[in-house]
């Protein structure tokens, strides 16, 4: 079960979210050009940058570069103009996020498919080796790393000096970012492959044992949990005091982010590992029967959805009034984020789990292929 779990992997187990400054995600308020974590901080994946890519011209988008390092496994992170990037086979790299030059790699002991994150000049990545990794950011030196009981698939999410991420032992640490330290772990019934989410002051995350978790940030004290009664394999998104999350019972959940009680649910035809993301009042998630759904924010009620060739377990990323989503089809796209109808996309050598990352006017996405593709426009 664990070997079939990795090899499927949630969201690739990857990707970015934003580790500094509170962005009012899903109000397009904040410009960012970089995504630095698994989903942004609060793991809402939205981006705005400057409309220099947006629904009008993403059409004339193309291939800049691609890198086939040995089986890019996870959703990419972008920094400071650098690319990072994890390996099936079980190298971190990093590379030139204009012309996929290469700069460094790092090798673990084990495959990486937690995506990196990066924060103050720090790459944070776990590894199946059971560890968490602390890099420098511009020559891949390790500064620390942390052992686990086990595997480590979760991304980690980098808040106010703490890296929080999940194990396959069934624990949520909190580390010194710093020191790779042990400030605390919350351990649940089952292992935490889902990434977690940070919102003022509460870590949410999912775990195996079918529960939805809120853990206070410097504590690690139980706020509350929901059960869903099944497992839990994508990452929650939080925004506007709601947390939203998909689980393996066929439904996307809006849950109260003070108390856990349920908002809304909406039921799909099949198991929801796909991570949501929220911008301007609405979620955005993919299901394992091959859609990809547009649901309003405060009620659940269903605004579109578009059907792909096969399941979508990469979680969607919004930018510009541009959904961009991977599909097992082989194919990633780009949807208009109002109607769903399809803009653009691109066929690939094999399946995309991964999430895509959108910053500076490009975008970036691996396949199972083995290839970490870069669009630009034209």
């Amino acid at each position: 079960m664990k070997r079939i779990r990795i090899l499927v992997l949630i969201l690739c187990a990857c990707f970015v979210s934003v580790a500094w400054g509170q962005q009012q995600a899903g109000k397009g308020t904040t410009i960012q050009a970089a995504w630095r974590q698994f989903h942004r901080l609060n793991m809402a994946r939205f981006n705005q940058f400057e409309n220099v890519l947006d629904s009008k011209n993403v059409h004339t988008l193309q291939l800049k570069w691609k890198h086939g390092g040995s089986l890019v496994s996870c959703s990419p992170t972008i920094a400071d103009g650098i690319v990072y990037a994890g390996s099936y086979f079980g190298n971190v790299y990093a590379m030139n996020a204009r012309t996929g030059s290469g700069l460094w790699f790092f090798t673990t002991g084990g495959g990486v498919f937690s995506s990196p994150a990066v924060a103050s000049g720090v790459v944070y990545v776990g590894s199946l080796d059971n560890k968490v990794y602390a890099l420098n950011a511009r020559t891949g030196k390790k500064l620390w790393s942390y052992t686990t009981g086990a595997y480590v698939e979760s991304s980690p999410a980098v808040a106010n000096g703490v890296v929080y991420v999940g194990s396959d032992d069934n624990n949520l640490y909190a580390l010194n970012a710093r020191t790779g330290a042990l400030l605390w772990r919350y351990t649940t019934g089952n292992a935490v492959i889902s990434s977690p989410a940070v919102a003022n002051g509460i870590v949410y995350v999912g775990s195996w044992d079918g529960n939805i978790y809120a853990l206070e940030a410097n504590t690690g004290a139980l706020l509350w949990r929901y059960d869903t009664y099944v497992f839990v394999y994508p990452s929650p998104a939080v925004t506007d005091g709601v947390v939203y999350v998909g689980s393996s019972s066929k439904n996307m959940l809006a849950l109260d982010a003070s108390t856990g009680a349920l908002l809304w649910n909406y039921p799909t035809s099949d198991q929801v590992e796909s991570s949501p993301a929220v911008a301007n009042g609405v979620v955005y998630v993919g299901s394992d029967e091959g859609a990809v759904y547009a649901l309003d924010a405060g009620t659940g009620a269903k605004l579109w959805s578009f059907a792909t060739g096969a399941r979508v377990y990469s979680s969607p990323a919004v930018a510009n009034g541009v959904v961009y989503v991977g599909s097992e089809d082989n194919k990633f796209y780009a949807l208009n984020a109002s109607t769903g109808a399809k803009l653009w996309s691109y066929t690939t050598g094999r399946q995309i789990d991964s999430s895509p990352a959108v910053a500076n006017g490009m975008v970036y996405i691996s396949s199972w292929d083995g290839k970490l593709y870069a669009f630009g426009l034209k």
